[in-house]
């Protein structure tokens, strides 16, 4: 059973981000951070209690879709939360996609929110300049790599296109997977790292976002398949951790390879979102158990990965 939410660490500040050592170290050693998105507030005591019992280490992840077409709130809101309900140091606090063109075609004021964020005591933050041309997707991530060093906080950005948010249908999933359409190129995460100096990289493989629309949210997520062959070849350019959106839904067999060949965080949401969903009729309390069994399973069954906090807690040492 779940425990009280109110045993958290209320009033303390957050620890100084260690987040870019042990991304390294989750790809030296060749096992993955799981990062799980909170779209409801009740939803964060589960997962940061599942995390702690199992000893996994996890990013508490938020996008800003969550507060904005979710009940997350704000990130002052979900920063107070974390520090109300944290456990111990199984967790860290990442900001998720913030983009500078949204998936409503809606310009976004990036900086800002993350300048926010920064200020809050996240962990880790995620500019997202995917759905602009190649430069431009440069120069904004540059300017968040700008920012966050400043703050000593690491920052992830995408290359590709992970679908799935949009508003309107996807093409047939094995269209999109024959075609390869929107995989991130090699020689563009080369020269995209290089130009920006991001510390981790989302890359398109053949991985899709969950829906977040009214009408398709409780859709069963598309079961996505990964291009490892095509994994290897960015893995070869780029000497940065990479990361896997779009995590539920794709088979285990899958994800645990691509943590072998270079994948060093997964996003997890859907997963644990519909179960918190439906069981949100019976009571909250009922929703929240939902959520810490799914994470369970999800750490212990699916990834494999309780154990991994001390691991790499050790391992972020020597990671370089």
């Amino acid at each position: 059973m779940i425990k009280a939410s109110d045993t958290g660490m209320a009033g303390e500040s957050m620890e100084s981000s260690d987040s870019r050592a042990l991304m390294r170290a989750a790809l030296r050693l060749r096992t993955v951070i799981p990062a799980f998105n909170i779209p409801y507030l009740p939803m964060m005591a589960p997962v940061v209690q599942a995390l702690t019992e199992t000893d996994c280490l996890g990013f508490i992840a938020v996008a800003r879709l969550e507060w904005e077409k979710f009940e997350a709130g704000s990130p002052a809101a979900i920063a107070d939360e974390y520090r109300r309900v944290k456990m111990g140091e199984c967790t860290r606090l990442h900001l998720d996609h913030v983009p500078v063109l949204d998936e409503d075609d809606e310009w976004v004021d990036y900086e800002a929110i993350i300048s926010d964020a920064l200020a809050l005591g996240f962990d880790s933050v995620m500019v997202d300049g995917s759905r602009l041309p190649f430069a431009e997707n440069v120069e904004a991530t540059r300017r968040v790599v700008a920012l966050a060093q400043a703050a000593g906080v690491p920052v992830e950005a995408e290359l590709g296109a992970v679908l799935g948010h949009e508003a309107g249908p996807l093409p047939p999933y094995e269209e999109l997977f024959a075609s390869g359409r929107g995989f991130t190129a090699p020689e563009e995460a080369r020269d995209f790292v290089d130009q920006t100096g991001v510390d981790w990289l989302s890359v398109a493989i053949g991985n899709v976002h969950g829906a977040i629309s009214a009408a398709r949210k409780d859709d069963e997520k598309i079961a996505a398949r990964l291009n490892v062959p095509h994994l290897d070849t960015i893995r070869a350019a780029v000497d940065a951790p990479l990361v896997l959106h779009g995590g539920s839904g794709i088979p285990q067999d899958y994800v645990r390879e691509a943590v072998l060949h270079g994948i060093a965080k997964v996003n997890v949401g859907t997963a644990i979102r519909q179960p918190y969903e439906q069981a949100l009729p019976r009571s909250v309390e009922a929703a929240r158990e939902a959520v810490y069994t799914r994470t369970l399973e999800v750490v212990r069954d699916e990834l494999g990965v309780a154990g991994t906090a001390t691991l790499l807690r050790g391992g972020s040492s020597t990671a370089a």
